[in-house]
């Protein structure tokens, strides 16, 4: 994969595809993580010389809401550089090219938002091409965003000569694989969320390499009804059943990971904060009752997995952290990956949300940006933003 180091950029206009996707609450910016997150490439490149292009998108817009525009994310880009970001009017078209053909080294321009185009996730050959007339060089560095075949992920790099990989994405990239390929042993893997056929691909990456898999959140109901326990009424995914199987047996294999469940649940009548709540010892639901966190034996018993490991990989929370009464699991676990003498890698997602929750974020080796395009990364899939700086 290129990177910085392998581009020229001084005095050369540079279409730089960021993830600006950042959480709004009316036009204030709730979370700036991922704009301060691209702000060393964007300095690298401005230290260059360059003449720096910004291209991101902003939610799911069906037309141009003017809600959804990067007004917001300029300001702030502004505020975190020191530098003069101008917004474009539009994303593509001649006014856009003739702000970036009067660029002046160091300046920066941000296109309006890129899926203000429907050619975007597309990836429409003839907006390429337009994205493409803007630049000499184009840079990468939208990680949450390279799973995904767009014109601004992956159509526009085929029509510049000159491409590479942001700090950002070469850095998630090169750390995301390298946890597979060269961790410190033991490797811990913990698999959370809702959904098994969500990480049916990560779940199995895991027992072929890492040391000790932890399961958590919704998804280990599938597991208790392959295994013919009752779940109540639990979130248990039905598609999930059969995957679930197919892990159990694998992990049955003495040469693969291996693969603890929660043995105690916290339960609550339905899912609200002000449910009531219980603790099982077991992991049977009855009916009228929903698994809804880990219990504390469980957490206890995987904090002491995540306590000896010499490296973390951690996607998923154990349970509806969101709701104080069942945030415990996740609360431990997550205190447990921040304390660790260990290389710490988090996938991004919920668990980043309840880093930031707890207040640990800043307290793990790697938060990733990107919750798709890690969990495809580890896969083993290619991702097509990556694929094509090769």
């Amino acid at each position: 994969m290129r990177v910085l180091d392998d581009l020229d950029v001084q005095d050369k206009r540079v279409l730089v595809r960021v993830d600006f996707n950042v959480p709004l609450d009316g036009t204030r910016i709730a979370d700036d993580t991922r704009i301060r997150a691209a702000l060393p490439t964007i300095q690298l490149l401005r230290d260059r010389g360059a003449r720096v292009i910004l291209a991101a998108h902003l939610g799911r817009p069906k037309d141009r809401e003017p809600e959804l525009s990067l007004r917001p994310v300029a300001d702030r880009l502004a505020q975190l550089s020191a530098a003069a970001v101008m917004l474009a009017p539009g994303v593509v078209g001649s006014d856009v090219e003739a702000l970036a053909r009067d660029l002046e080294p160091a300046q920066v321009l941000m296109l309006e938002n890129v899926r203000y185009e429907p050619g975007e996730t597309k990836n429409d050959p003839e907006l390429a091409r337009a994205f493409a007339a803007l630049a000499d060089a184009y840079v990468n560095d939208a990680f949450g965003a390279a799973h995904r075949a767009h014109a601004s992920t992956e159509g526009v790099a085929h029509l510049v000569p000159e491409r590479a990989a942001g700090l950002l994405l070469q850095r998630e990239v090169e750390t995301l694989t390298g946890i597979l390929e060269r961790p410190a042993r033991p490797l811990v893997a913990i698999v959370g969320g809702a959904k098994v056929t969500d990480k049916i691909g990560v779940l199995e990456t895991f027992l072929e390499r890492a040391d000790v898999v932890l399961v958590g959140g919704a998804m280990c109901f599938p597991f208790f009804k392959a295994q013919g326990l009752g779940v109540g009424d639990s979130l248990c995914e039905a598609d999930g059943v059969a995957p679930a199987k197919r892990v159990l047996a694998a992990a049955r294999d003495q040469t693969k990971a291996r693969l603890l469940l929660p043995t105690d649940l916290v339960l609550g009548d339905r899912f609200a904060a002000d449910a009531q709540r219980r603790e099982l010892d077991g992991v049977e639901v009855p009916e009228g009752w929903m698994g809804l966190d880990v219990g504390p034996r469980t957490a206890a018993a995987y904090a002491d997995e995540i306590a000896k490991a010499g490296s973390v990989f951690w996607n998923g929370p154990m349970g509806a952290f969101e709701l104080e009464p069942f945030a415990a699991g996740t609360r431990a676990v997550a205190e447990a990956v921040a304390e660790a003498d260990a290389t710490t890698v988090v996938g991004g997602g919920d668990s980043a949300a309840a880093l930031s929750q707890f207040g640990l974020a800043d307290r793990v080796t790697h938060l990733s940006t990107g919750g798709g395009a890690s969990l495809e990364l580890i896969e083993g899939k290619t991702l097509p933003g990556v694929e094509v700086l090769k």
